[in-house]
Formats: structure tokens, C-alpha cells, sequence
């Protein structure tokens, strides 16, 4: 399989199985590599097993802070990290939307202690980490300009980057890539942080089944029962297209330029 680009940060294993073979198909027809991530024991348990049956597939295992509170069986995910097919830790984090008021400090200690794992694991495994934030930029940099020394050189990607300008000059610092996805396609709230961040520190992803990119919006191959489009990772061309015009390089450089970053930073050495 001749791969172009590879979506860097997508969940196939939630789309409903009976459509998953079709959304996978569809991806490799078009040159588009996966990286499913997990997000809590069943779908990083999924990721895995999606590996060993399709070509050009990868897994990242871990638990989204949203998990904390449900005494997530860290053990089952140090064994997953295990796994050859497996080339991240996460998506783990801070997610501080909408938290309950009256278990907030709570909540934000046991989302802190969970992080605090995945940021050992990945030292131990040797895998970059692959970190959802939202609403807590302050205190993910925190933690990790704390835990610095624990730390690859390549660290591990920002998935669906919507930091500051500063927050992404400290995470930088810190040896961090970003991930883009469907909303940039739409949104130009960032296109200012995307010219700053250095090419070669950028990567593309879905996040599918969700955002879909705005040309798919009414066009995709899958809807859900209210007829909204569920995202799939062939879409990412429409991201890829969007990551250069915003940097003013040609779509086919940027392809070339996004693939060789995803395999630098999940050391994928072949196909």
C-alpha cells in the first residue's frame, strides 16, 4: 500500500462495527494510514485488535481524563503499551469543560493523577504521548514542564490543538508536535497559531467519528440517525488541504511533509 498521508488521531473503533471494514477500505484506497486511539480500556482494547487485522493501521492505548472517576484498570493498559502495533500513550489529559461545580476540585485531582501515569508509562514504554486538553492549558503545562525530564525527545502531539500562541511556544518548548483536524476547515481561529508553529512540528488528524471537515458536512459517506455526518479518516485531505493553504505550500509538499512528521514522532520505520 502506497501511503500519502496517514490521519494521526482518529477512533475507527467507535464508528459501529458493521461499518468499520468500509471506513478502513475506504482510507487505503485513498493512500490514508490510521492511527486509532484510545480513550478508555474497551476502544484502546479495540484500537489494538483493528491493528492485527488491517494493513496500515496503528494504536495509541490509554484513558481520556473523562475516566478518572470510573477506577480505570491501569495494569490492562501498561499491557496493551506493550503490543508492536501500539506507538503512543493516550489520548490522556486535563479536560476541564463543564465540570460538576460541586466535585470540581475533586474531579481535577483525579484527572491530574491519571495524567501523571500515562506520563510514566510513556517513559517506560518509549512511546510519545498523545494528550487531549481542554479548558486546562495552565495546568497541563504544568504538570508537564514538571515531569520535563521524564520526557522523549520527541514527546508526544497535541491532539486537536486549541491552545494560545503562548501555549504553543511552552509546549515547544517541551518537544511537542500538534494535530490539526476538521476544524480548521472552517474556523479561522487559528490560522495565526498555525503559521507560527514550525512545519515540521505539524500533523493532521480526523478525530473521527467527529468534526467533520466542512466540504463532508452534507456529503459523507456515513451519517448517524439525526442525519449528521460521522467523520472518517479518508476526510483528512480536506485537513491536509487546509494546512497548506494556511502555510502557503502546495498540497502535495504538505503530504509529504505531514507523512514523514507521523513517522518520525510514532517511529513507524515501515509500512
Amino acid at each position: 500500500m502506497n501511503i500519502k498521508v496517514i490521519d494521526a488521531h482518529t477512533h475507527v473503533q467507535m464508528i459501529l462495527p458493521a461499518y468499520q471494514d468500509a471506513v478502513i477500505k475506504r482510507a487505503q484506497d485513498a493512500g490514508i494510514g490510521i492511527i486509532n486511539s484510545g480513550a478508555d480500556e474497551q476502544s484502546s482494547k479495540d484500537a489494538v485488535t483493528l491493528t492485527h487485522t488491517h494493513k496500515a493501521t496503528w494504536a495509541t492505548v490509554g484513558y481520556h481524563p473523562h475516566e478518572a472517576l470510573k477506577s480505570p484498570n491501569l495494569e490492562i493498559i501498561k499491557e496493551l503499551a506493550k503490543d508492536e502495533k501500539v506507538v503512543g500513550v493516550g489520548e490522556c489529559g486535563l479536560d476541564y469543560f463543564k465540570l460538576d461545580s460541586q466535585q470540581e476540585e475533586h474531579i481535577k485531582q483525579e484527572q491530574k493523577k491519571l495524567f501523571a501515569f500515562h506520563i510514566q508509562l510513556a517513559r517506560e514504554a518509549q512511546k510519545p504521548l498523545v494528550i487531549h486538553c481542554r479548558d486546562a492549558f495552565t495546568e497541563t503545562i504544568e504538570i508537564l514542564q514538571s515531569h520535563k525530564n521524564e520526557l522523549l525527545p520527541e514527546a508526544g502531539i497535541l491532539h486537536f490543538f486549541t491552545g494560545t500562541l503562548n501555549d504553543a511556544k511552552q509546549l515547544l518548548d517541551l518537544g511537542f508536535s500538534f494535530t490539526f483536524g476538521g476544524l480548521i476547515t472552517f474556523n479561522r481561529s487559528f490560522d495565526e497559531i498555525i503559521k507560527y508553529i514550525p512545519t515540521d512540528k505539524i500533523l493532521a488528524e480526523t478525530d473521527a467519528p467527529w468534526v467533520t471537515p466542512l466540504s463532508y458536512k452534507k456529503n459523507a459517506f456515513l451519517k448517524n440517525e439525526h442525519g449528521a455526518a460521522i467523520n472518517e479518516p479518508v476526510y483528512v485531505t480536506e485537513v491536509v488541504e487546509w494546512l497548506a493553504k494556511i502555510k502557503e505550500i502546495k498540497q502535495s509538499e504538505m503530504e509529504k511533509i505531514l507523512l514523514e512528521n507521523t513517522k518520525r514522532m510514532f517511529r513507524l520505520d515501515s509500512f
